[in-house]
């Protein structure tokens, strides 16, 4: 149960135990575990369920000890990176997180393009 009781809508044991066994039993849904690259503990989950088009973003926890070090952007980038033909989306609860993902992601896109714009100049 873990790093999946850190969602706030997962506290409560029954809930969490409810939503495990969605992920167990439905094949549109899968669980995603990062490990740290430093001490190889597991740090973070991500919980998302695959549909035609898009992948929504249900589930995203980090262990308190690894928040502030970008992970959820890297976490982010790599479900992008997987599943590139798929527009990533988020719930409620997830939806801010993608949010500043993708805002991130075009800034960054951006200044790439523009150092590219500016080499060939």
């Amino acid at each position: 149960m873990g790093l999946l009781s850190y969602t706030a809508d997962l506290k409560e044991t029954s809930r969490l135990t409810e939503e495990l066994d969605m992920y167990k039993n439905d094949d549109s849904r899968q669980l995603f575990l990062w490990r740290s690259e430093e001490t190889d503990d597991l740090c973070a989950v991500l919980g998302i369920e695959e549909e035609e088009d898009v992948i929504l973003l249900r589930h995203l926890s980090v262990n308190p000890s690894y928040r502030g070090e970008g992970l959820t952007y890297r976490m982010l980038d790599q479900l992008s990176d997987r599943y590139e033909h798929k527009t990533l989306m988020g719930t409620l609860e997830s939806g801010s997180f993608v949010k500043k993902w993708q805002k991130r992601r075009n800034q960054q896109e951006a200044l790439q393009q523009e150092t590219e714009d500016t080499a060939t100049e």
